[in-house]
């Protein structure tokens, strides 16, 4: 099984960042801009729309209040396993952003790898820029 994990750190307070990870039907808005063009909420799952084209239905398995962490797992398509979690941790004045893929087959890793490498700057960069609109 192929594991993916990025790290960044992100200048914002980890509350201001885990308020956008916890916005399930958010993505497209508040976490990711770009790289998510649009988000759906329908029951336990959301349907994410990637800027690239691509569209996973993802089944959420739990948000973390107190751990600050949210995990889900694609459903259908090419994965015959994912599972997927992303955690805000507190870290100096900011904080570390989290995000781990474990998917089958192994073959669709790279792809994935490549997806989470374009997140995460646009990640760092919308959440930084919403703190610093918190603190005007």
């Amino acid at each position: 099984m192929a594991t993916i994990r990025r790290e960044i750190y992100i200048e914002a307070r980890p509350e201001t960042a885990w308020d956008a990870l916890r916005d399930l039907g958010a993505l497209h808005t508040r976490l990711a801009p770009g790289f998510v063009v649009d988000t759906r909420l329908q029951e336990a799952e959301r349907i994410v729309t990637f800027g690239n084209g691509l569209v996973a239905r993802e089944r959420i398995v739990s948000v973390e209040q107190d751990a600050r962490r949210v995990v889900w797992s694609v459903v259908g398509g090419a994965m015959t396993h994912h599972n997927g979690a992303a955690q805000v941790l507190a870290e100096g004045t900011g904080c570390r952003f989290t995000w781990t893929a474990d998917l089958l087959p192994d073959s669709l890793a790279p792809n994935v790898a490549v997806m989470m490498d374009q997140a995460m700057p646009i990640i760092r960069s919308t959440l930084e820029q919403t703190q610093r609109s918190l603190e005007r």
